[in-house]
């Protein structure tokens, strides 16, 4: 049994509305290779996009407007019930492949039917790629793909940083110095500060790749060469 878990960032599944395009190439690619053996197994742990981050920042509007302080915990819900929609969405668009119900936590007993298993959000204190990491460990695949709107990591933030470089492979521990240890809301790095930690002490490899590439993610899933920054 071969099991790949890839975090599908809500930048690539919604980044204003559902990107219909990206999905049914998305589809189609993962589809082709499941069907090439059937002992293959996809886990898709869905992002929550612009929908998150729009009624997250109506949140903060309205308690600003209302003189009331807004509360983490909050805000971290609004973003969780975003990838609950766009992890509903990615099952059905796999039709009878994927058998469960959305993943809503990590940590429960699954009984993973047929080749594709969703999930999104669980709940406070990290994001989705948290998620994708505890269900890495339980279904005891090695690597985390995590598909975003970036190609690679890169030293600094290159849109205030022009002499930012991009990196192809950095230690978890270079790299956890980059993102830190802290979890806000909506922050917005290559992978989850809190999700990075736990993969460091599981000894995970994660790589993070731009998610609108079909062609690469393919690559990554075949053992072949591949454009993307490599963190183990």
């Amino acid at each position: 049994m071969t099991t790949k878990v890839l975090s599908v960032g809500g930048s690539i599944i919604a980044p204003d509305k559902p990107d219909v395009d990206f999905l049914a190439a998305f589809v189609k690619m993962a589809s082709d290779w499941l069907a090439q053996d059937s002992s293959r197994r996809l886990i898709l742990v869905a992002g929550g996009g612009a929908p998150a981050r729009v009624y997250q920042n109506a949140y903060k509007d309205v308690c600003a407007a209302t003189a009331r302080e807004t509360q983490n915990e909050a805000a971290d819900w609004i973003g969780v019930m975003a990838t609950r929609i766009n992890a509903q969405l990615l099952k059905a668009s796999f039709g009878s492949l994927c058998q469960n119900d959305v993943v809503t936590n990590p940590t429960a007993d699954i009984d993973f039917k047929g080749q594709v298993l969703v999930a999104s959000g669980w709940k406070p204190g990290f994001s989705s790629d948290n998620d994708a990491v505890l269900l890495a460990e339980k279904f005891g695949a090695d690597t985390v793909v995590n598909l975003s709107n970036i190609e690679k990591v890169y030293t600094d933030d290159p849109r205030k940083n022009p002499d930012a470089k991009p990196l192809d492979t950095i230690s978890w521990a270079d790299f956890r110095k980059m993102v830190g240890d802290e979890w806000v809301p909506g922050k917005n790095v290559p992978f989850d500060p809190i999700a990075s930690k736990k993969a460091a002490e599981l000894g995970l490899t994660v790589i993070c790749s731009a998610g609108k590439n079909n062609a690469n993610t393919k690559n990554i899933l075949d053992g072949a060469p591949y454009v993307g920054t490599t963190i183990k």
